[in-house]
């Protein structure tokens, strides 16, 4: 099997083109994307042909289980469809299936050369169903359903305010006043992830706010731990900060990875920008599943 490792802010992948492959997705995202063992990657992604839109991304962590939706995973399939001449040379955009909607990318060229890839990443959602949260009977009177802003919770005796929002994925975005590389992300984040409150599970970030056109975010990833970046996290930080009225409709987020652009005018769809680029290409052995 031929493969390509990308990453997006350090947010990394093992992209394989999947059209005419049927294979046990799961187990071979768990091996390949294994750091000493494998390839080494947050995330196996697969592109596959699709009905109603130009390509279909399907997304696995390294723990085997798929994702909603990526960030950072779609401008890296932006950029490897491009590459690879899957496209024409002259297209500007792409559409691009997704377990969360279909999703619209922009390519950017300059002098024919791709300069900047921006992906549509939906509407943020609000509503308890959607992200989801569970929210007890007795709560329903207290919170605020749809911003889902300043959600309790106590994790190791740490008292928390969660902000909550799905962007086709679940987010928990917490605001400290403190710089982010000093939270114990490692020791908290597994825990946040796997709260009894999120029946799918969440991602969850730790945010400090800058000023109003910068955020400094750790995140942690359901399903591949603390990663360099996360993509859809971005876009769930900048809504958090802009109903808090912290930023304006633009902000930079930074990542220990890079930084990731989002806009967002209050209303409609999260636009997201930032790096996508291609480490190395490599063909993938059947006998390592078998061993």
């Amino acid at each position: 099997m031929n493969f390509t490792k990308m990453h997006g802010a350090g947010n990394d992948f093992v992209l394989v083109e999947a059209n005419d492959v049927q294979r046990d997705w799961p187990k071979l995202a768990a091996v390949i994307c294994d750091r000493h063992f494998g390839v080494g990657a947050d995330s196996l992604l697969a592109v596959l042909s699709s009905d109603i839109a130009d390509f279909q991304m399907r997304v696995f962590d390294i723990d085997g289980s798929e994702a909603e939706t990526c960030g950072n995973g779609i401008r890296c399939l932006a950029k490897y469809v491009l590459d690879k001449g899957l496209i024409n040379t002259k297209t500007n955009q792409i559409s691009v299936e997704t377990m969360s909607g279909v999703r619209e990318v922009r390519l950017y060229k300059k002098r024919g050369k791709l300069v900047r890839i921006q992906a549509s990443m939906g509407k943020p959602q609000f509503k308890a169903e959607e992200i989801p949260v569970i929210i007890k009977d007795n709560e329903k009177n207290i919170i605020n359903i749809k911003s889902m802003i300043s959600y309790p919770v106590t994790v190791d005796g740490t008292d928390m305010l969660l902000n909550l929002v799905s962007m086709g994925n679940p987010h928990a975005v917490y605001f400290t006043e403190q710089p982010v590389s000093g939270f114990p992300l490692s020791q908290l984040g597994p825990k946040v992830e796997e709260l009894p409150v999120f029946p799918a599970r969440t991602n969850f970030q730790v945010v400090n706010v800058i000023n109003r056109k910068q955020i400094e975010a750790r995140v942690w990833e359901r399903g591949a731990g603390e990663t360099l970046a996360c993509g859809s996290g971005a876009c769930a930080i900048t809504v958090a900060a802009q109903l808090y009225g912290y930023v304006g409709s633009k902000v930079d987020i930074k990542l220990p990875g890079g930084t990731l652009d989002v806009e967002w005018d209050g209303v409609g769809e999260v636009f997201l920008s930032g790096p996508a680029e291609t480490v190395f290409t490599g063909e993938w052995s059947d006998e390592v599943l078998l061993k």
